[in-house]
């Protein structure tokens, strides 16, 4: 299962139209705000977009009709479901960061070769890609997921994700942060390390259980 949409705030493909740069000097980046069901992806991708002036699409958005159905009846999606959707992500952030633009995508981004993937939209000469990963305890996460109504993200399916979850390394660009704290402090503790510099995760981040 790839999806995380909460039970405040659904948002659509390009809500928001990033200026060039994000509104600052630097080169444009795309940042994928990563994680499993449950942690909030889609609400604090879309905060931490309106404060960088970057463009922002929901990663839902880019399903096919065949994995939302396939989602909706309970049923993990695989490699061959996951591939199209990622592409589509990347190559709508490669479009992005040719413009100019700085762009926010929530967006699972399980396993490393995924994530390596969506760093091919990313150039010496259009922008870099970084994540972050939103990482919380299981029984905050589930607890989440039950709280939706009318979603189509099982709560049992949590499990399924964990289990495929491969953490972000020492070696990618990008880091993690606790989703205990409200959405508005989780955006500025990501825009302090981002304006740090900070690409590595901390060895003292919380981290989901490998299985449940």
């Amino acid at each position: 299962m790839d999806t995380d949409v909460t039970e405040t705030a659904m948002f659509s493909t390009q809500t928001s139209s990033g200026t060039p740069g994000g509104g600052t000097d630097r080169p444009p980046r795309a940042i994928v705000v990563m994680g499993v069901a449950g942690s909030g992806k889609t609400t604090v991708a879309a905060l931490l977009a309106g404060r960088l002036g970057a463009s922002f699409a929901e990663g839902d958005d880019f399903h096919s009709p065949a994995n939302v159905a396939k989602m909706a009846a309970g049923h993990p999606l695989d490699d061959d479901d996951r591939w199209p959707w990622l592409r589509g992500i990347r190559d709508w952030f490669a479009k992005e960061l040719a413009d100019g633009h700085s762009a926010v995508v929530p967006c699972s981004a399980l396993r490393r070769g995924y994530r390596e993937l969506l760093e091919t939209a990313g150039s010496d000469a259009t922008g870099t890609v970084q994540f972050v990963h939103l990482t919380g305890s299981y029984d905050l996460l589930r607890e989440r997921i039950q709280g939706r109504a009318g979603h189509f993200m099982k709560p049992e399916m949590l499990d399924s994700q964990l289990a495929a979850l491969e953490r972000l390394q020492d070696d990618e660009p990008g880091f993690t942060v606790d989703i205990t704290p409200r959405p508005d402090q989780i955006v500025e503790e990501i825009l302090h390390r981002l304006d740090a510099g900070i690409v590595t995760e901390p060895t003292t981040a919380p981290t989901e259980p490998e299985d449940r």
